[in-house]
């Protein structure tokens, strides 16, 4: 029976059978002609890496079983025990997290630099300091990194420049065609969006460095399994059109949240009024991303209100889901930073983070209002 099935199956094995020892050896000395252990590759795996890969213009790329996981093969390409990273200061804190207290434990240190300075990043080198971990669009306030002049910095300086692409997914910005050596996606948020997957995927500029984050996740057993994949490549066929909405509905709520006198402060690239949304409109291409952020008064009472009585945004820490969704970064992503951290970040009681879905934004719109009414 000739099967020519239109989707790739979910290959749901743990390993591959070889006919004699002459297929032993093709798998060994042609690398890619078959698979022999999932952790090693899978179709599914591999399917969703070069699918990320083709959007992103890379020479290859690895999906892992989380974003973490992701963070952790790109710094671990180019660092060994003794290195030193430079990490922009508002990162996302699971990726401080890692630096501080588990690289740390293997001879890796780390300087943060505040955004200000990230375009002077001479005074913050060692000897040692190898690359610098950034993001296209920080979380939670949404600054946007000029990536073309982040990169001429630091090849001027002899680093790699790692960034973090998840916020503004590929539709927006593509990193390594503005001169990143390695771009990187929590696949659970825009990439699969749909709030049922939990991946990661790395992609190189490079083939030398493609082949050592292979090496990386098959030793380091950060593979993503055959199901995730499947389900993460279904989503990511509805990327461009998901994008666009969340885009369009977020900027309207910037709009609203501006005018709103309960509203303090709205951080939207979208916004005119942003510092960076001129290079947010010449990296986006006019889209600016599903992802905002506003301040309430600081009274802890005042939030907890608000969240009760919004309904279409469910407190749930996370992002990048067709369904909306809020988040409260000083009690979650970023509890672990330290008080004055926190306050030079600009992470207050009353900052609120908005993952806007792809719902009518009318209904949306009116339920913030009553919310905050």
């Amino acid at each position: 029976m000739d099967i020519r099935p239109k989707i790739t199956p979910i290959y749901q094995t743990s390993v591959f059978k070889f006919q004699d020892l002459n297929e032993l050896e093709t798998y060994f000395q042609e690398p890619g002609s078959r698979y022999m252990y999932s952790r090693n590759g899978n179709p599914n795996s591999d399917e969703l890496a070069e699918a990320v890969n083709k959007l992103e213009g890379g020479a290859g790329a690895r999906a892992t079983g989380s974003g973490m996981a992701t963070i952790f093969a790109a710094l671990m390409a180019y660092c060994r025990a003794g290195d030193h990273v430079l990490c922009a200061a508002d990162i996302y804190g699971g990726s401080s997290a890692l630096l501080n207290a588990e690289l740390s434990r293997v001879g890796i240190t780390v300087t943060y630099v505040p955004f200000e300075q990230l375009y002077d990043l001479e005074q913050f080198v060692q000897p040692t300091t190898r690359l610098l971990l950034a993001e296209t669009i920080s979380n939670p306030l949404l600054r946007v990194a000029d990536l073309r002049r982040l990169a001429d910095e630091c090849h001027s300086l002899g680093l790699k420049l790692v960034v973090d692409n998840t916020f503004a997914s590929p539709i927006l910005t593509k990193p390594l065609a503005l001169g990143a050596d390695i771009t990187l996606h929590s696949v659970t948020k825009y990439i699969s969006g749909h709030s049922d997957v939990t991946a990661g995927v790395t992609v190189a500029a490079d083939t030398e460095t493609a082949a050592r984050l292979r090496q990386i996740v098959m030793f380091y057993g950060l593979t993503l399994s055959p199901m995730e994949s499947w389900l993460a490549v279904r989503g990511l066929k509805t990327l461009r059109l998901r994008v666009r909405e969340h885009s369009h509905n977020a900027l309207a709520i910037a709009n609203m949240l501006q005018q709103h006198p309960a509203v303090r402060a709205v951080y939207y690239p979208g916004l005119p009024e942003h510092e960076q949304h001129a290079v947010a409109s010449e990296q986006g291409h006019g889209l600016y991303g599903g992802m905002l952020s506003f301040k309430l008064d600081d009274d802890p009472e005042a939030v907890s209100d608000f969240m009760r009585r919004v309904k279409r945004f469910p407190f749930a820490p996370s992002l990048a889901g067709v369904d909306s969704s809020l988040s409260y970064p000083l009690g979650t992503s970023h509890r672990n930073l330290t008080p004055e951290q926190q306050k030079t970040l600009g992470i207050s009681v009353g900052l609120v983070r908005l993952s806007v879905g792809i719902e009518p934004v009318e209904e949306l719109i009116a339920d913030l209002k009553q919310a905050l009414g």
